[in-house]
């Protein structure tokens, strides 16, 4: 027993020795430093100039926001248009805070979210961004079911919608606004939920470039699985498009009954002078005993149709035959078009006239 208490004070000496000769450091209080920075404040949702679109007039969003200081954060107090819609004041991490939450009471027009962050020492930091809760469109005619403005995206407004969009499309100066500019390899494709109607109208302006020689201009068909990587079922649906006829193009509208395929080709009264550089209005329209296109307002190719089958046909295209209608190389040009509109009826000519005088005007 006297043994084992020399071992244990020989140790607690040894213990004590390689303390004193730095083995084994204090712990030492670190102070922290001064507070110098004032808050970092970060929206990272709304942004800058970002525009709700909705078919509500009120509507919810999800703010987002980020805030970071060297010390500590006291607080961050969220406004909308001068009035307090969030504070929060309990940091886990008190030097950097993630916040997301919901406001659902955003009303059509512009508005301004500023964010405010206080630290402990009282340093202050706002920030600013404007946004604007567009008010929904109201379809302007009877039945329109599908309005595409293409005033500086793609956007469609009836159903609020964004296509898929291959390639790279842009826009230019239209008949009304903007316009949507093709490209190369460019087209927007569209789900049809709520465009697979007995009855179906659409109507368009349209300014040709004749490089290549053919192109499409809208396509709502069904899949081909026996030519997968060419498709050309011409059994359902329809395909409105253009080719050369000498100098001219020429517009042709295919729709199929399910059993076969219907072509309306007008001849030289569907022609377009390319050379002209002249906006063109497009229609056509679809029943269960006809089908007419119509250019201009005038008709140039109409006939008895037997009814559209719609199977398969769960996109339409814009600006291309791609990707239901290839085999015969309908695919994109640099051509404009402007003022996309669908009915789920089959439009009179008199109706066809007054919505190409007024966008005209």
């Amino acid at each position: 027993m006297k043994k084992l208490s020399i071992i244990l004070f020989i140790g607690l000496i040894w213990m004590a020795f390689g303390c004193a000769e730095g083995y084994i450091d204090d712990i030492a209080f670190v102070e922290p430093g001064p507070d110098e920075a004032a808050p970092e404040v970060t929206i990272n949702y709304p942004s800058e100039g970002t525009l709700i679109r909705v078919t509500e007039d009120v509507t919810s969003m999800e703010v987002d926001l980020e805030v970071r200081d060297d010390i500590e954060i006291q607080s961050i107090v969220v406004e909308l248009n001068g009035e307090e819609i969030a504070r929060f004041e309990d940091f886990p991490d008190y030097r950097r805070a993630l916040k997301k939450f919901e406001y659902d009471n955003v009303t059509n027009g512009q508005h301004t979210l500023t964010v405010t962050a206080t630290d402990l020492s009282g340093k202050t930091t706002s920030e600013t961004v404007n946004f604007e809760k567009v008010e929904p469109y109201r379809p302007v005619y009877d039945n329109e079911v599908f309005y595409v403005p293409f005033d500086g995206d793609f956007m469609e407004l009836v159903r609020i919608q964004n296509p898929e969009v291959s390639g790279s499309p842009g826009f230019t100066n239209g008949v009304v606004g903007r316009a949507y500019a093709g490209a190369n390899n460019a087209y927007l494709t569209y789900n049809t939920n709520g465009l697979r109607n007995q009855e179906f109208s659409a109507v368009f302006w349209y300014r040709v470039n004749a490089t290549p020689d053919r192109a499409g201009l809208l396509v709502m068909g069904p899949p081909d699985t026996n030519n997968p990587n060419a498709m050309n079922n011409r059994s359902k649906g329809f395909r409105l498009f253009r080719e050369s006829a000498g100098p001219m193009q020429r517009v042709k509208l295919n729709v199929g009954n399910g059993s076969g395929d219907n072509w309306f080709d007008g001849g030289e009264a569907a022609d377009i002078n390319p050379a002209a550089g002249e906006w063109a209005h497009i229609a056509f329209t679809i029943s269960g005993s006809s089908c007419a296109v119509y250019i201009n307002g005038e008709v140039v190719s109409q006939g008895a149709f037997s009814g559209i089958d719609w199977e398969g046909c769960d996109i339409l295209t814009v600006g291309s035959g791609a990707p239901r209608f290839t085999e015969w190389g309908h695919l994109s040009t640099s051509s404009l078009m402007d003022e996309l509109r669908i009915f789920d009826r089959a439009l009179s000519q008199d109706e066809i006239q007054s919505i190409m005088a007024a966008e005209r005007n």
